[in-house]
């Protein structure tokens, strides 16, 4: 009757193995940073665009139109980071069954255990019987009335054992399968530790960038199109007050992943430059610039290694240029209004407002001539000379906030919760259009909102956070 006991130890022992092995070596995938999805990494960073866990590349094509264009929508993500690598999850589902084994070990071993002992106590009442049949089987004639009743009553303890002896041939069997099951997960187990085995993290990094940066780079090709939806926003900084501005080279290499920060709304002259995102998360590695004209609102804008800015208490353009250190050329904005004259609706000195997309430098304003309607124009990034404008509309003091993409300028209906992309102007054809896209205005006041076309995402300043967003274009191809 011990038999059984042997096999769940020897099983016991194999699955402590097993477990023992899975608990040394999946502490060690998933604490890689950033690799396996982290969540101790607060914000993982790298070159070009910025983590998160729940988003990925991701491209989705349509069947060709009856006009003969194919319909193609692409999203273009934050970075990801193999997040969902087939082998961690079927790490982690391998990791459940052993422990799932384990508990039924556990359970079995409890019951064989309490039926051994059982079987022990009655191992001396079956030796008594077997005594006693013998001796009647001998002599019927000595068997009288009361001792065959006695025999009946030995036998009646004896019938739960009954039952303890077929729950031992099913243990028995279950013993059997689960041996099969440890020995499959044992040599599963071992054939991924040789795969990972054959790979460095290091490589596997690299590769998952050379990936993303050829399909960032093919997502571009793709060229221009239309806004259909902004993502959830991703936190990667809260500093600094209420207002402010910041941002990273909308023209520069990827390579060069500098990030400027400017504290405050007017009066401002102090620039800070950050040597890559994950210095300004950590506030270090930064050097300063001071701006010989104080700024004026949060509009500012980096392209081609330059600051576009607005002059405090006019409608001058200012054009510094960081390496130099100096200011390459300012000029006026003939008629736009300033020191609160137009703002959009959070106040702020925000009369002016330059912006990059794909298609260059802008600037928007108003002037009183179109009674204070939204101006898109042109401006050369050169000598800072405006090459054409478009009366939009839109009243800006009516306006939250606007960036512009692919040559629309896109407008938001307040600057507090609740806020959506309500208005888009397409300068291409001059016309304007309502529309309903959500935005999720997490700290309820915005203060800057800009896009970069480099990275394709919406920076802001929300309530002395900076956030950034993703954007989902719709781009339609001819085949």
């Amino acid at each position: 009757m011990t038999v059984p006991l042997l096999k769940i130890g020897a099983v016991l022992s194999t699955m402590a193995m097993v477990t023992n092995w899975m608990s040394q070596t999946l502490p060690s995938l998933v604490d890689l940073p950033g690799f396996f999805g982290n969540s101790e990494m607060p914000i993982p960073i790298f070159q070009t665009l910025f983590q998160s866990p729940d988003e990925g590349w991701q491209v989705f094509t349509s069947a060709q139109a009856p006009d003969g264009k194919c319909l193609c929508t692409a999203v273009i993500p934050v970075q990801g980071s193999c997040s969902r690598d087939l082998r961690s999850l079927q790490l982690r589902q391998l990791l459940e069954k052993v422990q799932n084994i384990s508990q039924s070990m556990e359970v079995l071993d409890l019951r064989t255990f309490r039926d051994l002992q059982y079987v022990r106590n009655t191992e001396a009442l079956m030796k008594g019987l077997d005594s006693r049949l013998r001796v009647a089987s001998e002599g019927h004639k000595a068997l009288n009335a009361r001792s065959f009743q006695d025999l009946k009553e030995k036998m009646r303890e004896l019938l739960p054992l009954l039952p303890v002896l077929e729950q031992y041939k099913a243990d028995s069997r279950l013993i059997v399968h689960l041996k099969d099951e440890v020995r499959n997960l044992s040599g599963i187990l071992l054939a991924i530790q040789e795969e990972m085995g054959a790979y460095d993290y290091e490589e596997l990094q690299q590769r998952v960038l050379l990936l993303e940066e050829r399909l960032h780079a093919c997502l571009q090709k793709l060229g221009c199109g239309k806004l259909t939806g902004v993502s959830n926003p991703i936190t990667i900084r809260a500093s600094g007050s209420r207002f402010g501005s910041w941002m990273t080279d909308t023209m520069t290499p990827s390579t060069d992943s500098r990030v400027w920060y400017m504290d405050g709304y007017y009066k401002g002259r102090r620039v800070l430059e950050f040597r890559s995102l994950t210095d300004f998360v950590s506030g270090q590695n930064f050097v300063q610039h001071l701006l010989p004209h104080p700024w004026a609102g949060t509009g500012h804008v980096v392209f081609n290694g330059s600051l576009y800015y607005n002059k405090f208490q006019s409608n001058v353009a200012v054009r510094y240029h960081f390496r130099s250190r100096s200011v390459l050329v300012q000029r006026s904005l003939a008629g736009a209004g300033y020191n609160n004259t137009f703002p959009y609706s959070w106040g702020g000195f925000s009369d002016i407002d330059f912006m990059v997309d794909e298609n260059g430098l802008w600037a928007v304003y108003t002037t009183n001539q179109n009674a204070g309607n939204i101006v898109v124009s042109r401006v050369d990034p050169h000598t800072l000379e405006v090459l054409r404008s478009w009366d939009t509309g839109y009243p800006k003091r009516s306006a939250g906030e606007s960036f512009m993409i692919c040559g629309i300028l896109y407008v938001t209906n307040s600057h507090l919760a609740g806020a959506k992309i309500y208005f888009a102007y397409h300068t291409n054809t001059s016309s304007y259009e309502y529309t309903d896209i959500p935005f999720h205005n997490q700290y309820s006041h915005i203060s800057m909102l800009d896009y970069n076309p480099r990275e394709r995402v919406l920076y802001t300043w929300n309530n002395g956070h900076q956030v950034i967003y993703n954007v989902t274009l719709f781009h339609v191809i001819n085949t």
